[in-house]
């Protein structure tokens, strides 16, 4: 009996893990925190939001093969109340996209990068961007599942010398000592892991 098997996990389950984990962070970001910043320096929180949404939409196409459109995201926020509760369904139907047969087979994306790894990338910004969204809003650190972490270090790796360049990625923050395995991921996406929000 071989009791080394490590389990592997389809991109769908990690996004389940991911989007447990999420929706939480959403739907506590109240309404008087919309124009604070974030760890992404270029958003503010609302900008955040409408850009995680677009992810989160776009990513569903991606997995179906069909092409996405990364340009200008729509106002979400500004739409109405209820954006809390529509990124939280579409987290679901990310999900869904991810957990069907085949999504992971074959390339996808404008770049033909292996499906996998695309779904990788959803997994990413619905792990990072909500750790940035709940530093920026006061919530506690929202984490991340331990194979979602062991997924992403793989995919960061891949992913690095050439969002660094379109920076997408931040240079690595030097890692702090005894920090966990997320927050060295955080490092390496050029985030600081003890970034504080002032006045939250």
């Amino acid at each position: 009996m071989d009791t080394n098997h490590v389990r592997t996990y389809g991109i769908g389950e990690l996004l389940e893990l991911a989007r447990e984990r999420a929706v939480p962070v959403v739907r506590g970001i109240g309404d008087g925190v919309l124009t604070a910043r974030t760890p992404c320096a270029e958003y503010d929180v609302k900008a955040l939001v409408n850009h995680l949404f677009q992810v989160i939409v776009q990513f569903q196409r991606l997995a179906v093969k069909e092409a996405a459109d990364f340009g200008e995201p729509a106002d979400v926020v500004s739409a109405g109340p209820d954006w809390r509760e529509r990124l939280a369904r579409e987290a679901e139907r990310l999900v869904a996209a991810w957990s069907a047969p085949g999504a992971e087979q074959g390339t996808t994306g404008g770049m033909g990068m292996p499906a996998r790894l695309v779904g990788s990338m959803a997994l990413l910004d619905l792990t990072v961007h909500v750790w940035d969204l709940a530093r920026a809003t006061g919530q506690d650190d929202p984490g991340a599942d331990e194979a979602v972490v062991a997924e992403l270090a793989g995919a960061v790796d891949e992913l690095a010398p050439t969002a660094r360049k379109m920076g997408v990625f931040g240079e690595p923050v030097p890692e702090a000592e005894g920090a966990s395995a997320f927050e060295r991921l955080l490092a390496r996406t050029g985030r600081n892991p003890a970034w504080e929000q002032s006045g939250v």
